[in-house]
């Protein structure tokens, strides 16, 4: 059996930064996803300067240094903090001697370790594809310069283009089995909305806290680890607060600089967010407040990108158990219509589930109907709505008291006894 190394990979991290950037906040973020892809950062190189450089992402100053630094620490990658054109890796590496990797490459390697449901693996690999086609061209380059004609001809430019057309073929495969699921969720759907059994997205930057919050709201164990990414197929579960049940289902975390094809790549997954009625906007409340304005402006920015720019949405504050009663104060100030909360240690979660239930507080109705025993139906179509019911057998027939939407409340008027308020 081969035993692979599971050392982590030796890189160095280059990044192009403005004049006057703090550069522990620009890579902090960088460093994060580095760790979570394991990867070992053995020495930084930054430049400073207006813009990147066309062809080189450094300057050629830098691009030596770079080159000695990877040298003396014995680097086995570079990292580029921006994602680099096709035509500046390539460049890159023939300057280097050695392998280059982009941010969205190790974004995408962080998903394909993440992935575990089908559509998540699907959209890792319709991800990957998409991002390697633009780069193809480079592993036959040798044969390219030729520039066609005689002595070109044969295996080498026949392997580029059959590698082309195999790639296209396995895309086209998994947008279709991509279209199929998202049928499958559709139908899904339907039947809760047929049963108006009110939707919450969790959305925000990536590690804030999205899941631990979805698994003390709702008493699941959704994976939670301290790292980025940790989510990526949506999860939907329910929980019932005051006779009414509600579906909240965590999405995959944003970041700075979300690569374009991995919003497209996961569209079927940050749809769940267009198709909630209310969207929890999860911040991480012990960040210092101009990196929390930054993720949140981050998170703002992907959601108008979908579509999602009109929701409603509630803020909530994540992780105050790491903030000191004036920090708390400043916070409440700053978002007077935030909820302060902790997934951690609980304190917090009743103003969350009442925030909730405020919003669709206009949606339903306490009922009270008085069903026959004869109309066996009529009960099996109440308990099939989902929401918790109050059952007692009378003389008369099964009383049920139930919290209903006002048009499914209209429904079953006929059995109607009593009604007792919102």
């Amino acid at each position: 059996m081969i035993e692979y190394d599971a050392r982590p990979e030796r890189a160095v991290l280059v990044a192009v930064l403005a004049q006057g950037a703090d550069e522990d906040r620009e890579l902090a973020e960088m460093r994060e996803l580095l760790r979570t892809a394991q990867v070992d950062i053995v020495a930084t190189c930054v430049q400073h300067r207006a813009t990147i450089h066309p062809r080189t992402y450094v300057g050629s100053g830098k691009l030596m240094e770079l080159k000695e630094l990877a040298k003396d620490h014995e680097a086995e990658v570079i990292v580029t903090e921006d994602e680099l054109s096709p035509s500046q890796q390539r460049v890159l590496e023939d300057e280097l001697g050695m392998r280059v990797v982009d941010r969205t490459r190790v974004i995408l390697d962080i998903f394909a370790l993440h992935a575990h449901s089908a559509a998540g693996k699907l959209q890792v690999e319709l991800a990957q594809l998409e991002y390697n086609m633009q780069r193809m061209r480079g592993m036959w380059k040798h044969l390219e310069r030729l520039g066609g004609g005689v002595g070109t001809r044969g295996p080498g430019e026949s392997q580029l283009e059959t590698d082309r057309r195999l790639a296209r073929t396995r895309i086209s495969l998994l947008r279709r089995r991509l279209r199929e699921l998202r049928k499958q969720r559709a139908t899904m759907r339907r039947q809760r909305e047929r049963n108006e059994v009110p939707s919450v997205a969790l959305a925000g930057y990536t590690n804030v806290g999205k899941s631990t919050l979805l698994n003390v709201l709702t008493g699941s164990a959704v994976s939670s680890a301290d790292r980025l990414f940790e989510t990526l197929d949506p999860t939907t579960r329910s929980y019932d607060y005051l006779g009414r049940t509600y579906l909240l289902t965590d999405t995959v975390g944003f970041v700075r600089k979300l690569p374009h094809q991995l919003v497209a790549a996961f569209a079927s997954t940050l749809e769940e967010t267009l198709l909630a009625d209310l969207v929890l906007h999860v911040a991480d409340a012990s960040a210092d407040e101009e990196e929390r304005e930054r993720q949140i402006a981050s998170v703002e920015r992907v959601l108008d990108e979908i579509g999602a720019a009109e929701m409603p949405r509630l803020l909530v504050l994540n992780k105050i158990d790491r903030c000191s009663e004036d920090e708390r104060r400043r916070l409440r100030n700053r978002n007077p219509d935030a909820v302060l909360v902790s997934a951690r240690t609980g304190e917090g979660i009743l103003d969350v589930e009442q925030a909730i239930g405020e919003h669709f507080a206009g949606r339903f109705e306490r009922i009270a109907l008085l069903v026959p025993f004869d109309q066996g139906g009529i009960l099996a179509e109440l308990y099939a709505l989902g929401s918790p019911l109050e059952r007692e057998d009378t003389a008369d027939g099964v009383l049920i008291r139930a919290h209903l939407p006002h048009s499914l409340a209209e429904r079953y008027a006929s059995f109607r006894l009593v009604t007792t308020g919102a």
